[in-house]
């Protein structure tokens, strides 16, 4: 009788560290340095003559534009949240016209090392998978 009770709390113990595993992250909170990005097929590397990066916050991200000397310019800032390998991130502030101002995406998010990965399809079809550098 015993035995069995080992063996069931043996077997709890085992799937919580499991399913904890699948959970580590929880935010993405800190500076992240865009490193290029694959649209529709054809991948882009990161710009030469500036900088593109995104805080995030527990729940929040603003991106900014740097160019050495300048004031950092924000140009588009967010809500986000994490489920399992899903981000769902809904803009709500654009520093240009944006189509997506305010419509929540489905990205599928990877973090291998100190890069973010972030693919997804847009609600026009374009097929986008962004590469973030952890600051």
């Amino acid at each position: 009788m015993k035995t069995k009770v080992i063996y069931k709390l043996g077997g709890l113990l085992i799937l919580s560290i499991i399913v904890s595993s699948f959970d580590d992250v929880k935010t993405l909170k800190g500076k992240w340095e865009y490193a290029g990005d694959i649209f529709n097929g054809k991948a882009e590397g990161a710009p030469t003559e500036y900088t593109l990066e995104r805080r995030f916050t527990k729940d929040k991200f603003e991106s900014f534009l740097l160019e050495k000397g300048e004031k950092p310019q924000k140009y588009e800032a967010g809500e986000y949240s994490l489920e399992a390998d899903t981000c769902y991130q809904t803009q709500t502030f654009s520093a240009q016209d944006s189509q997506l101002l305010n419509i929540r995406i489905k990205y599928k998010y990877t973090i291998v090392n100190d890069t973010l990965t972030l693919s997804t399809t847009l609600p026009n079809g374009n097929k986008v998978t962004e590469f973030w550098k952890k600051k």
